[in-house]
């Protein structure tokens, strides 16, 4: 759902068609869950409850948890296309 919602707000009846396997009710629940996480924001028009997706708390785990690891990493691919790029020279 989170993908869906990627590409630009849906409503729930949307939503619901984009997962036949999944009663309406089903998919009810899945955003109450996302909405309740604060990953998606429910803003009612009429009858229509569209549903956007709030990137805000996905950025925030990325910078608290994710981008930590991604230095070490990046040092060592960086390290490694060296030395590989090292002995390929001197075997030349």
């Amino acid at each position: 759902m989170l993908d869906l919602l990627r590409d630009g707000p849906r409503t729930t009846g949307a939503l619901a068609e984009a997962f036949p396997d999944l009663s309406r009710f089903a998919v009810m629940q899945h955003l109450k869950v996302l909405t309740d996480a604060d990953l998606v924001v429910a803003v009612r028009e009429g009858r229509e409850r569209h549903n956007y997706l709030n990137p805000v708390p996905i950025q925030q785990l990325y910078d608290r948890w994710v981008s930590r690891y991604m230095q070490p990493w990046t040092d060592a691919l960086t390290s490694l296309k060296s030395e590989l790029e090292s002995r390929a020279d001197r075997t030349a």
